[in-house]
C-alpha cells in the first residue's frame, strides 16, 4: 500500500515542531510548503491527501480559488488560525472545507484525525465527498474542542458520504439543524438543494400537500399547481424536523415512500420518483415515542437508518466556556465593538446545568450583549430567565432604553420556550400565537444565527 501524502504550510516554527512530532504523521509521505509560490498552487502540484494549513488572516485564503481548482473535493483540509473572526474561513468551511482548529490547538485531537484519515486511505482511495469541517475547533457549521464533538464530527464525515437515511437524536437546542446541514454539505449531495419542513408546524390538512404537492383544483384553495418539498429537494437533502410531532397516519404515507422511492402529488395520477436524502430529527426519546404511539415503529428503522446523537452541552466540558467567548466574538466583530466578560461570569457560566443547550447559551449572551456597556458581568447573565426576578425582561425599569421591539419579541419567545422545556406546541398556546408562527420565528432566529 503507497503511504498518503501529507502538506503542511505554517510560518509558524513551533507549530511547525508539534505538527511534525506527531505519531500519526509517521503514516505519511510529508511536503513542507515553501515561499516559490502561494500554497494554493503548491497545494495544487502535489495534490495531497490531506492538508494542514495555517491560516494568519483573510488575505491567507482565497476562498474561491480552492473552488475554482476544485481542490475541495479531493483533498482533507485542516485549518489552523487563532480564532480570530474570519469571513474568509468561515465561508470556505460552509462549503464543506474540512476541519478548523483554533489556537489553542489540541494536538491530540489533530493526532486523532489525522490517524482517521489514515485508517480510511488504507481501505478505499481517497474520499471524493466533502467533510465539514475563539478558542473552539470548528467542523462545517459546528464548532466545539472536546472529545464528544470531535467523536461527533467522524461519526457525520462518515456517514455523509453515504445515501442511508439518518436520525438525529439530542435535545431541544443541542443543534440538531446545524448536524442536519453539515451532514448534507459533507455529502455526494451538496451541490443539490438543501430543503427543511418542520413536521409540527404544518396543519394537518395541509401535510400531503407539503410533502408531495398538489395539481391546481386537487381540493378547495388550490388555485395553482404547488411543489412539494420531495420534489423541492429532488438530487439534494429533505431534512425532517420535529418528525415525532407528524401525526401517524400521515407517517404512513411517509414510510411509503421510504419504501418504494415513490409518490404522487394530490390530485395526480402520475407516480414521481423521489430522489432525495432524508435526514429526520427528534427531541424525543425514540423509543419513548414509540410506546407512546407518537412514532411509528416501522417508520422509526426506516429514518434510523444510521441515527446520530448530538450530546447535550452540559457533556461538553471546556465547549461551555468557549461557546461563550466564540459567541461573544462574533458578536464583536459584527457589532464593531469591544465588550469583554469577567471572569466570575464565565465561572457562573461553567457552572450552569445549560437545559437549553447552545441556545441558552447563545441567547444568553446575546441578552447579556446587550445590557453591558463595555464589559459583561455575572450579574448580567441571567441564567434562570424564568425564575428570576431581575429578568431584563420582567419590569419596565430593567428594559435597555432603545432596545428594538424585535429583540423584544425574541426575548420574551425565548424565555417562553425555556419556561415549557422546549416544547413548542405548549409554547404557542402560552404566547397566543400558532404553532406555524412559532416555528416561522424560531427559523427566522435560526438563520440570524447562521449568519452571525
Amino acid at each position: 500500500m503507497s503511504h498518503p501524502k501529507l502538506f503542511i504550510h505554517t510560518h509558524n516554527k513551533q507549530l511547525h515542531q508539534q505538527l511534525m512530532a506527531l505519531e500519526a504523521l509517521q503514516g505519511y509521505v510529508a511536503t513542507i510548503s515553501t515561499d516559490l509560490a502561494p500554497w494554493i498552487d503548491q497545494v495544487a502540484e502535489v495534490q495531497p491527501d490531506v492538508a494542514i494549513i495555517e491560516v494568519i488572516n483573510e488575505a491567507d485564503l482565497d476562498t474561491q480559488a480552492l473552488v475554482d481548482r476544485e481542490l475541495l473535493g479531493s483533498i482533507e483540509f485542516l485549518f489552523v488560525s487563532d480564532g480570530k473572526p474570519n469571513r474568509q474561513l468561515d465561508k470556505i468551511m460552509r462549503q464543506g472545507a474540512g476541519y478548523h482548529f483554533r489556537e489553542p490547538v489540541d494536538f491530540d485531537l489533530v493526532n486523532d484525525t489525522l490517524s482517521d484519515f489514515y485508517e480510511q486511505f488504507s481501505t478505499q482511495p481517497p474520499a471524493s465527498e466533502k467533510v465539514l469541517s475563539s478558542e473552539l475547533d470548528q467542523f462545517g457549521l459546528l464548532a466545539g474542542s472536546s472529545r464528544p464533538m470531535h467523536k461527533l464530527y467522524r461519526t457525520i464525515r462518515r456517514v455523509a458520504a453515504s445515501e442511508a437515511n439518518v436520525l438525529i437524536i439530542g435535545e431541544s437546542g443541542s443543534g440538531k439543524e446545524l448536524v442536519a446541514r453539515t451532514l448534507h454539505s459533507a455529502s455526494n449531495r451538496m451541490q443539490g438543494p438543501y430543503v427543511a419542513i418542520n413536521c409540527g408546524a404544518i396543519s394537518p390538512e395541509l401535510i400531503d400537500s407539503e410533502l408531495f404537492g398538489h395539481l391546481k383544483g386537487a381540493f378547495t384553495g388550490a388555485d395553482r399547481n404547488h411543489e412539494g418539498v420531495f420534489s423541492q429537494a429532488r438530487g439534494g437533502t429533505l431534512f425532517l424536523d420535529e418528525v415525532t410531532e407528524m401525526p401517524l397516519d400521515h407517517q404512513v404515507k411517509l414510510l411509503r415512500v421510504l419504501e418504494t422511492g415513490e409518490y404522487r402529488p394530490v390530485g395526480s395520477k402520475e407516480v414521481q420518483i423521489a430522489d432525495v436524502r432524508v435526514i429526520a430529527a427528534t427531541n424525543r426519546d425514540p423509543a419513548q415515542a414509540i410506546d407512546e404511539e407518537q412514532l411509528r415503529e416501522d417508520l422509526y428503522f426506516r429514518l434510523a437508518q444510521f441515527p446520530v446523537s448530538v450530546p447535550p452541552l452540559r457533556d461538553r466540558g471546556d465547549d461551555i466556556v468557549g461557546l461563550a467567548k466564540h459567541f461573544l466574538a462574533y458578536r464583536n466583530d459584527t457589532e464593531k465593538s469591544n465588550v469583554r466578560i469577567t471572569k466570575e461570569a464565565l465561572e457562573k457560566i461553567a457552572r450552569h446545568n445549560w437545559p437549553g443547550n447552545v441556545r441558552e447559551l447563545k441567547h444568553t449572551i446575546e441578552r447579556a450583549f446587550i445590557l453591558a456597556d463595555d464589559l459583561i458581568t455575572a450579574e448580567q447573565l441571567v441564567l434562570d430567565p424564568v425564575a428570576s426576578d431581575d429578568y431584563p425582561l420582567g419590569a419596565s425599569d430593567h428594559i435597555p432604553s432603545g432596545m428594538p421591539l424585535e429583540d423584544l419579541e425574541k426575548a420574551a419567545i425565548m424565555q417562553a420556550l425555556e419556561e415549557n422545556n422546549g416544547n413548542k406546541t405548549d409554547t404557542a398556546k402560552q404566547l397566543g400565537i400558532s404553532v406555524k408562527t412559532l416555528y416561522n420565528k424560531l427559523e427566522k432566529y435560526q438563520q440570524e444565527d447562521l449568519q452571525a
